[in-house]
């Protein structure tokens, strides 16, 4: 714990806010009580810490985060700066994958158990939507035990006319041992299989493995060909050759195109994504040197290089010809365009569900090296690479396009990108299937999908209408399509982004109009019942009428009747929830009125209960652009989030709005977000009635 740190803004220099900074074991936290500002960063975000030249106000400290956030602290004594310098150096880089944040998280809700989520994907039943296995396809055994390659699934599909000799020996001929399998299966019988490069030197070549991609293409009748997409760009392949490895030979693989398609390697990416940090983080930014910056990484040029490679194996599978795909390995770049070609070819994988599988099947399951390429551990600092921030950004270039194809919002997308990071679930720490299965982490870690599952409201894309839009689509992926995305890179600058976003204003909106619709079915419920009641209280009174007045007529019996239905429809809409029996004034009882009996909706439903569930249910919600601050104090800034309760409509922050009950006013009975205040007037109201 250090005081009077200041934390500098570099769009507000002549204000820097001066508060508190503390280290704990998993997050460091810099408090400023004037300015109401809190932040709360996990170690495991850090990507860098730096110590600056000395200053008469104090020393700096630079710190770099993984999602993108870049702050400076200026701490008074050189002493403190050198201790916090070192602390934050060792807790961000644990030694022992064990160390990591995961094995000793607990969720602070108790309503989300560790298991949750473990349980939503399993691989076979993924390949069963697909229609596999079939005549075609057929699941290989060999791997059971990952004898065959260690950094594939158990669950492997392979052509059925495919042998044993022929499975092994392709993959004994094949990088790291993964050998051709499938990925995807298209409704027109075409596949996406992944592999990595033969080992094909000069002039090496394997019969088996010739064999093994001949009985992939006789899996689809529909085209007497197929393609082999190598990403890497030609020249590396070459330069591979010379270390015994390289790429397929059309002189020795019949019925193959070969296509070289120019993805770069990982080393390529790195540094692409170092320069357009360095361009984000410019002191005095202006349009040439911002725009210049930007073009000189080479970033948006490598994002369209996996979009444009992506649409190429889609639109083959769409033409009905099988693909084979592989970079070096098969884990980075062929991860990359297999699962984005198969974003652009099944919408069912651009839901909530089909995202959280596609990454299963296409990241997870099939081994990259998540641990290697986020430094999750102290390790090689040459293995780190943004590949998986790249998919993410091809996916945010798609729904920037096609807005009403996706049923996810960008935010779902920044907290999937952050969160793979944090390392605050075990979900992608490992390298591979058997890692995870190792280390037992379905058992000791929790999910990441199990705390999406539950805050699944916020990930909702309002604009979502899948029943209107194909399952292929055709991104246009001409160079000023290509954008920037502020919302990654630069989410943490103040005074760049609009007072209120869009997608939370569209989120608010839909979430208001739920709350109503829900409310109004509740309350037709409730006055259809009451029609019931009054109508069959109205029929029996004028029942009466006709039996008496049939056998004498008397004016003074008529005005009597006329003047006892008034008083019934009276009391009825005084208290419609009152006692099931009338008592007329000849003292007979009225029988129960249709509606009454044993499955009367009113049943139990008195005046006080009726008065809570219409009182239950905000009608007017408070706009969101003039809240500043949370009535916990807590400061609104762009990254910060607005909640509303439901109940009240006011507008929360995140902490004061993670109580979710059920709303007497609601028909539906679903658990729905409220502040902390209308979840104990709700769960207790007797007490809240005697406070004052």
């Amino acid at each position: 714990k250090v005081e009077n740190v200041r934390m500098l803004d570099r769009y507000n220099q002549k204000k820097p806010s001066q508060g508190i900074f503390f280290v704990t074991p998993t997050h460091f936290v810099f408090t400023d009580h004037i300015n109401k500002k809190e932040i709360w960063v996990p170690l495991m975000h850090i990507a860098s810490v730096d110590k600056l030249p000395l200053t008469t106000t104090g020393s700096p400290l630079h710190i770099r985060c993984k999602m993108f956030l870049s702050v400076t602290f200026v701490i008074p004594r050189e002493r403190d700066c050198h201790e916090i310098y070192t602390i934050l150096q060792q807790l961000s880089q644990p030694v022992q994958i064990e160390d990591l944040y995961c094995f000793t998280y607990t969720s602070p809700r108790d309503d989300i158990p560790k298991v949750a989520g473990w349980s939503y994907f399993d691989l076979q039943s993924e390949f069963q939507r697909m229609g596999v296995p079939n005549d075609q396809w057929h699941l290989m055994s060999l791997n059971k035990y990952y004898d065959i390659c260690d950094t594939y699934p158990r669950v492997l599909y392979v052509p059925s006319s495919a042998t044993s000799n022929i499975l092994v020996s392709s993959s004994q001929f094949r990088s790291k041992g993964r050998l051709p399998v499938l990925t995807y299966l298209h409704t027109n019988k075409a596949a996406i299989c992944r592999c990595s490069q033969p080992l094909s030197g000069f002039s090496a070549r394997c019969l088996e493995d010739e064999q093994m991609l001949d009985c992939i293409r006789e899996t689809n009748s529909n085209a007497k060909y197929m393609y082999v997409v190598d990403t890497r760009p030609k020249i590396n392949a070459m330069a591979n050759r010379a270390a015994g490895k390289g790429y397929e030979s059309e002189n020795f693989y019949e019925n193959i195109k070969f296509h070289f398609l120019g993805i770069e390697n990982i080393h390529v990416m790195r540094n692409s994504l170092a320069k357009l940090i360095e361009t984000c983080e410019l002191k005095s930014p202006i349009t040439n040197s911002f725009l210049s910056g930007v073009e000189s990484s080479g970033w948006l040029r490598h994002i369209k290089s996996i979009l444009d490679t992506s649409l190429f194996i889609a639109n083959a599978i769409d033409a009905g010809v099988s693909v084979v795909v592989h970079c070096s390995d098969g884990w980075d770049r062929t991860a990359q365009v297999c699962a984005v070609a198969s974003l652009l070819l099944d919408s069912y994988y651009r839901t909530v569900q089909g995202f959280q599988a596609l990454i299963e099947k296409e990241w997870l399951a099939f081994g990259h090296k998540f641990t290697d390429r986020c430094g999750h551990i102290t390790g090689d600092p040459k293995e780190i690479s943004p590949v998986f921030t790249q998919f993410i950004d091809c996916t945010w270039q798609l729904y920037t396009q096609f807005p009403a194809a996706f049923q996810f919002n960008e935010r779902f997308l920044l907290d999937l990108h952050d969160h793979v990071t944090s390392c605050q679930y075990g979900t992608f720490v490992g390298n591979c299937e058997k890692d995870r299965l190792d280390l037992r982490l379905s058992e000791r870690t929790y999910s990441l999908w199990g705390f999406m599952a539950y805050h699944m409201h916020e990930y909702l894309n309002p604009l979502y209408t899948a029943a209107s839009l194909p399952d292929m689509m055709r991104p246009n992926l001409a160079p000023q399509n290509i954008r920037f995305w502020r919302g990654m890179y630069c989410r943490f600058e103040n005074g760049i982004h609009p007072r209120e976003n869009v997608e939370e204003l569209l989120l608010a909106c839909c979430d208001h109009s739920s709350s109503l619709e829900d409310h109004i079915r509740l309350l037709q419920k409730r006055v259809t019942s009451i029609k019931l009641k009054l109508a069959s209280v109205c029929d029996k009174v004028k029942a009466d009428i006709t039996k008496e007045s049939s056998q004498t007529i008397d004016n003074k019996l008529l005005y009597d009747k006329v003047e006892e239905i008034a008083m019934i429809s009276n009391n009825e809409f005084e208290d419609p929830l009152g006692a099931t029996e009338l008592k007329l004034s000849c003292g007979k009882d009225l029988p129960l009125p249709m509606g009454v009996a044993g499955d009367d909706p009113l049943k139990g439903v008195s005046g006080d209960s009726l008065k809570l569930e219409l009182d239950s249910v905000a009608l007017d919600w408070k706009p969101l652009r003039n809240v500043e601050e949370c009535l916990c104090s807590t400061h609104f800034d762009h990254f910060k989030r607005k909640y509303h309760c439901w109940k009240c409509g006011d507008v929360f922050c995140p902490r004061c709005t993670e109580k979710h009950v059920a709303l007497p006013g609601h028909l539906s009975q679903r658990a729905v977000p409220v502040c902390s205040p209308c979840y104990q007037r709700i769960t207790h109201p007797f007490e809240a009635a005697e406070s004052p």
